[in-house]
């Protein structure tokens, strides 16, 4: 079963910080856990969102509408899509994830991908 851990935005990610050494350590460290357990397909961090850009489609089969960034609703800082046999065994390895933004201001999201 395949799941993305979706590590939500902070003030701080967005303002293009990089987390302290101790935390990118601990970060490492997890993700070689993840590795090591053969469940770790991919993970990446995303730049803020000031360097994105949206696409919205206000009317069905219209021109969609374009919005640079930066955005204030919903961010995500990155991700980690993981392979388990179960859901169950999705939330442990998220329950091991260190605070991924530091200071108390980490916010993940489990969510099962279709196949």
């Amino acid at each position: 079963m395949l799941f993305m851990i979706i590590v939500k935005a902070s003030k701080n990610s967005e303002a293009g910080n990089l987390p302290s050494l101790k935390l990118r350590e601990a970060m490492t460290k997890y993700n070689e856990e993840l590795v090591n357990a053969g469940v770790r397909i991919m993970a990446k961090g995303l730049h803020p969102s000031s360097n994105g850009i949206r696409f919205s489609y206000p009317k069905e089969g219209g021109t969609p509408v374009v919005t640079e960034g930066p955005f204030s609703d919903d961010l995500v800082a990155g991700f980690i899509l993981i392979d388990v046999e179960s859901r169950e065994e999705a939330i442990k390895w998220a329950m091991r994830m260190p605070d991924p933004q530091g200071n108390g201001e980490g916010q993940i999201e489990l969510r099962q991908i279709f196949e």
